[in-house]
């Protein structure tokens, strides 16, 4: 049974014993071996349960919680008329929330204009407003790897942006309010897209896209919505790059919203 994966990409993950585990998994009377020249997390010793899940995804119920409207509707209802060029406009001279005060620019996406993905994260970070494009430093190395994995690419299935386009000082989670703020200029760009599947990730973007406070676990493995696109809840990469055995649930994330595009697009 063969992987339809590239092998060296899920090895730079570190995934690539897991998904091994995985494979001898799915064959009758097979005991898991990791290979041997890499050591597997105690954790994730026991082959995934992803397999088992449906493999047409179903869409959970609508968070209770209200999705915020923007503080100011004027504003928000200029911004929802304006096309990409218009937009890049807008961020570069954003001054809605405190962001703008530290910020070297506006970090407000990259990828294809038009693409079927979109990844959303929390917000830029230093590398990223250097250089002016969402996850640029390691954890954007590692979210690069993860698409490749998956057969995806930035600029080409896949637009990423983040919550707030300018960066938090000393790194920090955007607060909600910073969120409202920016709400309006995400929103346009999901118009603009028009993507058929949404990856939240992490609980800053999953929160400003369903309204809920609840885990990241009790949130994975199900189909959300926001302005009726469906979504999916993984981990962030930084938060990956910390808590290394969780990638095994991330990639078993990816797998889910790739199912879901599926029935989406189909």
């Amino acid at each position: 049974m063969n992987l339809p994966y590239d092998e060296d990409t899920l090895r730079e993950m570190e995934l690539w014993p897991f998904l091994a585990l995985r494979r001898q998994s799915l064959m009758p009377s097979a005991e898991p071996v990791p290979p041997a020249d890499v050591a597997v997390p105690a954790q994730s010793a026991t082959p995934p349960r992803a397999h088992a899940r449906p493999s047409s995804p179903t869409r959970a119920a609508a968070s209770a919680a209200a999705i915020p409207v923007s503080a100011d509707p004027a504003r928000a209802a200029r911004i929802a008329q304006l096309d990409w060029n218009g937009l890049k406009i807008e961020a570069a001279a954003c001054q809605a929330c405190g962001l703008y005060k530290q910020r070297k620019q506006a970090v407000l996406g990259v990828g294809a204009p038009a693409a079927p993905w979109l990844f959303i994260g929390e917000g830029p970070g230093s590398e990223e407003d250097d250089q002016g494009e969402p996850f640029v430093g390691p954890a954007g190395k590692l979210l690069d790897a993860m698409l490749a994995a998956a057969g995806l690419q930035r600029g080409r299935e896949v637009y990423i942006a983040n919550v707030v386009k300018c960066r938090p000082p000393g790194n920090r989670n955007p607060s909600a309010e910073e969120a409202l703020a920016c709400a309006p200029l995400l929103d346009r760009q999901i118009d603009l897209i028009q993507p058929k599947l949404i990856v939240a990730l992490g609980k800053i973007a999953l929160t400003r896209l369903t309204g809920s406070e609840a885990s990241m676990a009790s949130m994975r493995g199900k189909l959300h919505e926001y302005r009726g696109i469906p979504v999916v809840a993984t981990y962030h990469p930084a938060y990956l790059l910390r808590n290394l055995p969780d990638k095994l649930k991330a990639w078993e994330d990816l797998m889910f919203a790739k199912r879901a595009f599926v029935a989406a697009a189909g």
